[in-house]
C-alpha cells in the first residue's frame, strides 16, 4: 500500500494539507475548521524515547507504589491504583471497575509499549514491524488514556478524606501526576513525523 508522507489530513473535517516545515513555536491549522494539525517539533527520536522510557519507569512506580496513606485512631491502610480497581470491582458499582482498569491503567501501559516499540526501530532509521497497525493503534488509544482525570478523582477524594482521617499522598500520588505530564507530551506530538523519518528509501538506480 502506498503512503503519502508529504500529506496530512484533518481529523476534524477530513481536509487535506501538503505539509510544510515548521519554524520552532509555529502551528499549522486547518483553513476549514481552524483545528490544529500540527505543530513545530522540538524533541527528535532520542529526546521522545527517552521521556518514553522515563514513562514507563514513572508507571512502573505509579502502580506499585500506594497513592494514600489512609489513619485512623491508630490503624493505617494503603491503597494502589490495582487495589482500587479491585475495590471498585468487589463493590455495589463494580461495571466501573472496567472501564477504570482499561482508562487509567492498560490504555496508557499500552501506549508506552508501543511509543517504545516504534522509537526504538525509528531511532536506528527503521519502521518497526507492524508500523502501520501500530500507529493506528496510538491514534484510536489517545483519547481513551485517562491518566489526568484519575489524577483528579484522586485529588478530591484526598480532599473530602481529610475532614475525617488522616490522609497522606504517597509516592504513587506524584508518580501518577509524572505519568500523566509525560503521557501528554509523548502521545500528544506530531506522530506523522514517524512516518516520515522511517519512509523505506526508493532503491538507488542503476
Amino acid at each position: 500500500m502506498r503512503t503519502f508522507s508529504d500529506l496530512i489530513v484533518c481529523e476534524h473535517c477530513d481536509s487535506v494539507y501538503r505539509r510544510r516545515t515548521l519554524l520552532p513555536g509555529e502551528v499549522a491549522r486547518c483553513g476549514r475548521c481552524a483545528a490544529i494539525l500540527y505543530r513545530a517539533q522540538r524533541l527528535d527520536i532520542a529526546g521522545w524515547l527517552a521521556l518514553t522510557l522515563a514513562a514507563a519507569i514513572v508507571f512502573v512506580i505509579a502502580n506499585v507504589c500506594p497513592v494514600i496513606h489512609i489513619s485512623l485512631q491508630g490503624l493505617h491502610n494503603d491503597a494502589t491504583l490495582w487495589e482500587s480497581a479491585t475495590a471498585l470491582a468487589r463493590g455495589p458499582i463494580a461495571l466501573i471497575a472496567v472501564p477504570f482498569a482499561l482508562s487509567i491503567i492498560v490504555f496508557p501501559l499500552v501506549q508506552i509499549s508501543l511509543f517504545a516499540w516504534v522509537l526504538l526501530h525509528a531511532s536506528v532509521g527503521r519502521r518497526a514491524p507492524g508500523f502501520a497497525p501500530v500507529m493506528r493503534l496510538l491514534a484510536a488509544l489517545r483519547p481513551w488514556s485517562m491518566v489526568e482525570v484519575c489524577l483528579l478523582g484522586i485529588l478530591v477524594a484526598v480532599v473530602k478524606l481529610s475532614n475525617f482521617l488522616q490522609v497522606t499522598p504517597g509516592a504513587g500520588l506524584w508518580a501518577t501526576a509524572g505519568l500523566m505530564m509525560l503521557i501528554m507530551l509523548i502521545a500528544n506530538r506530531d506522530t506523522q513525523r514517524l512516518w516520515e523519518l522511517t519512509e523505506p528509501k526508493p532503491p538507488a538506480s542503476v
